[in-house]
């Protein structure tokens, strides 16, 4: 450990920032904990870059000095970034501008959401040190094992990145890559829209009418309480509750305290009355339409389309060995048999590779068929009048 700098003062974040912004890559990665909480506890940052290695401490560190790093031209290298950004932005406030994702290179390299620990020994022949799932990065000191840990993270991230960007390089799939990480960096991060909260409650799907305006107007209460508090959802109402409150409709606390589902975190004052005062407000005013559908179905005529082109993808995705998901999720082909404006495989590299093909086998120009060696394909099809 004698190599690694542990920084808990303003000057050693100085002194790592003056040292990282001069370097072309550096790597990147971060210990947190969100288990009761609605955002992300940081507990360490880890940074490494030629010459050197730090675990940043932000339980004792104002964080933003780090976004002139971020700003600048250095490549982030970082694994299974979407969640770090997440915790990044809101600690720095900004995050990597050039960034390189290694889960998301080994994607486009056959690899199928490969751990860290999995790229190091095959790519590179080093065993991880074995993550310990229980640790509990918030307390201090931190054990030399859990620096240990730490500083595994990035210590090989650069090299990683490097053998894995030259096979890009080779297969001409630098561009797919670049699409994929603007993708990550651009998506919305922070606290989620209240207003679709009960979308992700399985058990509102029976509900109807008053039941279910009620019911989304609770699951939106939910959702505001738990970001003033920074409470999980579930600590602020539990979904049996939201469940339970929305067709019980409690005017009284006294009520809603022999509701399932409710327990006494609901019930502290001033909660468990602003939760009543919520149910009379949504059942005097439910909204006018009300539907379980967050997107637009797809025309039934187009449905029997998705299992065939779905067929189709998994097997160009092995044709071109690299995970389906990069390639296009069920989600992505109803998006586009929808039209949907913001279809992603209506644009750039995925609108060539699969876009462009299934618009063709929808307008009947190519069909397709099975050969037992090669699996599905696609071949134009012959019409009457055309010549052979």
């Amino acid at each position: 450990m004698a190599d690694v700098r542990l920084v808990v003062t303003a000057e050693g974040l100085a002194a790592v920032v003056e040292e990282v912004r001069e370097a072309s890559a550096y790597a990147m990665d971060t210990e947190f904990h969100r288990e009761r909480t609605y955002f992300a506890q940081l507990a360490l940052v880890q940074i490494a870059w030629p010459g050197g290695l730090a675990l940043i401490d932000p339980l004792e560190l104002d964080l933003t000095p780090l976004g002139e790093v971020f700003r600048g031209p250095g490549r982030a290298v970082m694994h299974a970034a979407r969640q770090d950004l997440e915790v990044l932005d809101r600690s720095v406030g900004v995050v990597p501008t050039n960034l390189v994702d290694t889960q998301l290179e080994a994607g486009f390299l056959g690899y199928t959401s490969p751990s860290l620990s999995t790229l190091l020994e095959r790519e590179l022949g080093v065993a991880a040190p074995k993550a310990d799932r229980l640790t509990d990065w918030l307390r201090r000191p931190l054990s030399d094992a859990q620096m240990t840990y730490a500083a595994a993270d990035v210590a090989h991230l650069v090299e990683l990145d490097e053998l894995l960007m030259a096979r890009l390089v080779e297969r001409d799939r630098v561009p797919w890559l670049l699409g994929a990480m603007e993708e990550m960096v651009s998506e919305p991060r922070g606290p989620r829209d209240p207003a679709e909260a009960w979308r992700r409650i399985k058990e509102l799907r029976h509900l109807k009418g008053k039941d279910l305006a009620v019911a989304r107007a609770i699951a939106a209460w939910r959702e505001e309480r738990a970001i003033e508090l920074d409470l999980t959802p579930r600590f602020v109402l539990s979904d049996l509750g939201v469940v339970g409150v929305s067709v019980s409709r409690p005017s009284t606390v006294d009520e809603l305290r022999k509701i399932r589902g409710v327990d006494g975190r609901t019930l502290r004052v001033p909660l468990g009355q602003d939760l009543v005062d919520e149910v009379a407000r949504a059942a005097a005013h439910p909204p006018k339409a009300i539907t379980h559908a967050s997107q637009p179905e797809l025309p039934a005529e187009l449905r029997p389309a998705v299992p065939l082109v779905s067929a189709w993808v998994s097997q160009l995705a092995r044709d071109l060995q690299i995970e389906l998901a990069l390639l296009a999720t069920r989600s992505d082909l109803e998006s586009l048999l929808r039209n949907d404006p913001d279809a992603r495989l209506a644009r750039g590299w995925r609108a060539e590779l699969v876009g462009e093909p299934i618009r063709r086998l929808l307008d009947g120009e190519v069909a397709l068929a099975f050969e037992r060696r090669g699996g599905l394909v696609l071949e134009e099809r012959s019409r009457p009048g055309r010549e052979a």
